[in-house]
């Protein structure tokens, strides 16, 4: 009988870079959730973002667990680890190709974007380790947060100048604009997922090194 499980992860950075630290819910069918979250040191959002699905595919491993789904709420993870999209920034590279060696051992495998609010649990896990309440397993779980306090992907930071200096960075932030603008033609604006939009365009030009801050005038 093929073991399948569900695993929801996320990632969270105060800065970007910043504090970083990421968080795993696996959940199996008649079985407690395996919950995990840590710090991480200093890193960007989608490090932290790569950093818990490799945490998520060794611990699924680990658990013997042959048929999994991974859920995220980083539109941009689900994207490149299915192919949509390219990773170029290095350090994202190594991790990205990790998690791909990861995925070559399970029999079946499906890595699917969901909203934040349908990924609760891993977010507060992600941020009560940010508030120095890592959760291991076998440890009782951290009470949930009575308010999150912001990560890198609440603060979309304003007074920002954008200076695109990379062609390939270019190109992919424009490809992000020019599907969502497909989407609001073909569905109208209401239908289009405009967090998820910013989301992508936001980790494209971060990773690419090409947003700098506007002096305050």
């Amino acid at each position: 009988m093929v073991t399948t499980a569900t695993l929801h992860i996320d990632g969270a950075a105060r800065g970007n870079p910043g504090p970083a630290s990421y968080a795993v819910v696996l959940s199996r069918t008649g079985q407690p959730a395996v919950e995990e979250s840590r710090t991480i040191g200093t890193a960007t959002n989608n490090v932290a973002e790569y950093t818990a699905l490799i945490e998520g595919l060794g611990l699924a491993s680990e658990l013997g667990v042959k048929s999994l789904s991974v859920l995220s709420d980083s539109e941009l993870l689900v994207k490149q680890m299915n192919g949509e999209y390219r990773v170029k920034n290095p350090e994202l590279l190594e991790l990205y190709l990790e998690a791909q060696r990861l995925l070559r051992g399970f029999e079946k495998i499906q890595i699917a974007h969901v909203r934040r609010e349908q990924n609760r649990r891993a977010d507060e896990l992600a941020n009560s380790a940010l508030d120095g309440r890592p959760y291991r397993r076998g440890e009782a779980p951290p009470p949930p947060l009575p308010s999150r306090p912001s990560s890198s992907r609440d603060n979309k930071p304003a007074g920002l100048s954008r200076l695109v200096t990379d062609s390939a960075v270019r190109d992919e932030a424009l490809a992000v604009l020019r599907t969502a603008a497909q989407g609001w033609a073909a569905h109208g604006l209401s239908a289009a997922p405009v967090e998820a939009v910013w989301e992508q365009l936001w980790s494209v030009l971060a990773d690419g090194n090409v947003l700098r801050k506007s002096k305050a005038k």
